[in-house]
Order: C-alpha cells, then sequence, then structure tokens
C-alpha cells in the first residue's frame, strides 16, 4: 500500500498537478513567452492557377514583422514597410499597377497570405490573369 501512495504522489509530481497548500491556479507560472508585440507573422505563396486550393505552389515564403523584420522573404524590411503604411490592406497592394502593359493571355497566377496580424487572424487570396499583371502590381510583399 504504501508503494501505491509513494508511485501516486511520483505520477502526480510528474504531471505538474501537484499544488502547495494555500495556492491555486493565480500563483502558477505563466505558460509561453509574453512579448511587447502583438504576433504579426504570415505565409506568402504564389499559385499557378485560379484556385489557391487547388493549383500548384510554386514559391512560398515567411514573413514575420514584430518585433523586428524577418523570414524567408527576399525583402523583410520593405514587405512589413509596406504593410503597416497600408493598414496590412492586401487589396490595396495587389491593386495598384505600376503602368505595366500586359498581354490579356489567360494564365492565371494567384497570391495568398495566411497568418496573423497585429495579433488578428487574416487570410488573402488573390488572382492575376497572368505573371506580368502579378509583377506589374506595385508593391514587394508579394515581390518574390
Amino acid at each position: 500500500m504504501r508503494y501505491i501512495a509513494r508511485s501516486l504522489v511520483l505520477a502526480t509530481m510528474a504531471l505538474g498537478i501537484a499544488v502547495a497548500p494555500g495556492t491555486g491556479s493565480a500563483g502558477a507560472a505563466p505558460t509561453g513567452t509574453q512579448s511587447l508585440y502583438a504576433p504579426s507573422a504570415l505565409v506568402l505563396t504564389v499559385t499557378a492557377g485560379d484556385d489557391a486550393l487547388n493549383g500548384s505552389v510554386l514559391r512560398a515564403v515567411t514573413l514575420s514583422c514584430a518585433p523586428t523584420a524577418s523570414g524567408t522573404h527576399p525583402d523583410p524590411g520593405a514587405a512589413c514597410a509596406e504593410l503597416r503604411a497600408g493598414g496590412a490592406r492586401f487589396e490595396s497592394i495587389v491593386g495598384a499597377g505600376s503602368g505595366v502593359m500586359c498581354t490579356k493571355q489567360w494564365d492565371p497566377v494567384t497570391v495568398t497570405a495566411d497568418g496573423v496580424w497585429d495579433g488578428r487572424r487574416v487570410g488573402f487570396a488573390h488572382t492575376f490573369g497572368n505573371t506580368c499583371a502579378k509583377e506589374g502590381a506595385d508593391g514587394v510583399v508579394f515581390g518574390f
């Protein structure tokens, strides 16, 4: 019987559910890391086709903007600055054209952004008629 009681105490301690007298969950140490910045981390993709779910992903990068710009994006500093300046409105980024003349050939390319911006979940997809139209859009967020 003594071995069973000792085993239960050890198992309880190993699971971390032992509570000292006079302390409750309020005395528990917080889990995870605390940050002064709201999370801003995105996965950006370029997909062949007019459907991001069924198309073939051509390229994908990560972009984290808090506390500093980082990720696999080729220019994370400029991409984060562009998102901050526009309030992370992806429509304005892909909607502004630089005046590049493109053919009307239909060879769709879809860009997506999924993740968290300023602590809020975001999901965005936009389809361009072809690669030229995508490259002609102003901005660096999807310029990879």
